[in-house]
C-alpha cells in the first residue's frame, strides 16, 4: 500500500464523513494524480431549487463599513460621492462591529435614497486560520452542515430586515494560509453547503475571501467540478484597479457572468458632502440586493 501522508489521511476521511450527507463525490477527481492528492477535490451536493433570478444585477462603484452608517451621511454621500452601493454586515457570529443602526427601518430607507446593498455574513473562519478576532472555526468533519446552518442564519436576517427573495448575501471567510489541504477543502465544503442552504431558501449565494486563499480554493473546486458553486464572487486584492479583471489570478472563464465584486482598497478616510467615514473601496459587476 502507497504510503499517506496525515494530510491526505485526512482528506479521506471527509470523503467518508461527507458521503454521509448526502454527498456525491467524484471519485476521478479524489484519485491521486502521479502519486499525488489534488489539492482540491470535487463535491457536489443536492441543490434541488438551484439558485433563484437575480434582483438587481449592477456595475458601479461601491464602498464597505465596519458598521451601517449614519442616515444623514448616507444621503450626503448619495448626493455627493461616485459610490451608488454598500456593503453591510447583515449577520454572523463573529462580526467585527457592533450595529446599533441596522434595522428594517434603516434597510428601508437607506433603499429609498437609491442606494444597493451588499449584504456579508460574518460566521465561521477556516480551520487554519489565524485567530485572532474571529476564534470560531468550522469543523472539517461538519462543514457541509454548518455552512447550512450557517446560511440559515444569514437567510433569516435578510428576512428581518426586508430584503426580497433573489438577493445574495455575501459569506466573509478572511484570508488563511494554503499551506494545508485539508483547511482549504473545509472552506470549499462550508461554501457549498453555504449555498445550497441558501438556494433552498430562496435567496442568492455570494463568497468574499483574498485572491489568494478562499478565491484559489473556490477557483480550483469549479475547475474540479464541485457543486453548487456561489452565484458571485468577492475577492480582495488591494491593488488600486477599480476592475474586476481578476488581477491576474481570477481566470477569465470563471464567474463571468456579472457575478464579480473587486474589493480593490482599504481603510480609506473619504469626506463626501462634509461627511466622513472609513472605508474599503470596490468595484461591482455582480448582484446586489435592493
Amino acid at each position: 500500500m502507497r504510503h499517506l501522508r496525515s494530510a491526505a489521511l485526512l482528506a479521506a476521511a471527509l470523503v467518508l464523513l461527507l458521503a454521509t450527507d448526502g454527498t456525491v463525490v467524484n471519485a476521478e477527481a479524489v484519485t491521486p494524480a502521479a502519486g499525488a492528492a489534488p489539492r482540491i477535490r470535487a463535491v457536489r451536493l443536492p441543490d434541488r431549487s438551484g439558485p433563484p433570478r437575480a434582483r438587481d444585477t449592477w456595475s458601479g462603484p461601491a464602498f464597505d463599513a465596519c458598521t451601517a452608517p449614519p442616515l444623514d451621511t448616507l444621503k450626503a454621500w448619495r448626493d455627493a460621492s461616485p459610490y451608488g452601493a454598500l456593503g453591510v454586515y447583515t449577520s454572523g457570529s463573529q462580526r467585527g462591529c457592533g450595529q446599533p443602526r441596522l434595522t428594517a427601518e434603516w434597510v428601508r430607507q437607506v433603499r429609498a435614497l437609491g442606494w444597493r446593498f451588499l449584504p456579508v455574513h460574518v460566521g465561521l473562519q477556516a480551520p487554519c486560520a489565524d485567530p485572532g478576532h474571529k476564534p470560531k472555526r468550522i469543523d472539517p468533519g461538519k462543514a457541509v452542515e454548518q455552512g447550512r446552518e450557517e446560511a440559515d442564519e444569514a437567510a433569516r436576517s435578510l428576512r428581518a430586515l426586508g430584503f426580497a427573495k433573489g438577493s445574495p448575501v455575501y459569506l466573509d471567510i478572511e484570508a488563511y494560509p494554503l499551506r494545508d489541504p485539508a483547511c482549504g477543502q473545509a472552506v470549499v465544503d462550508f461554501t457549498l453547503g453555504w449555498t445550497a442552504g441558501l438556494h433552498a431558501a430562496g435567496y442568492r449565494s455570494g463568497f468574499y475571501s483574498s485572491l489568494d486563499s478562499g478565491i484559489a480554493d473556490l477557483a480550483a473546486a469549479a475547475r474540479a467540478g464541485g457543486s453548487p458553486m456561489p452565484d458571485a464572487l468577492w475577492y480582495a486584492r488591494w491593488d488600486g484597479q477599480a476592475d474586476t479583471d481578476g488581477s491576474g489570478a481570477l481566470a477569465p472563464d470563471l464567474w463571468t457572468f456579472h457575478q464579480r465584486v473587486h474589493q480593490y482598497h482599504g481603510n480609506v478616510e473619504e469626506t463626501f458632502g462634509g461627511a466622513t467615514l472609513t472605508v474599503d473601496r470596490n468595484h461591482v459587476d455582480g448582484p446586489t440586493a435592493r
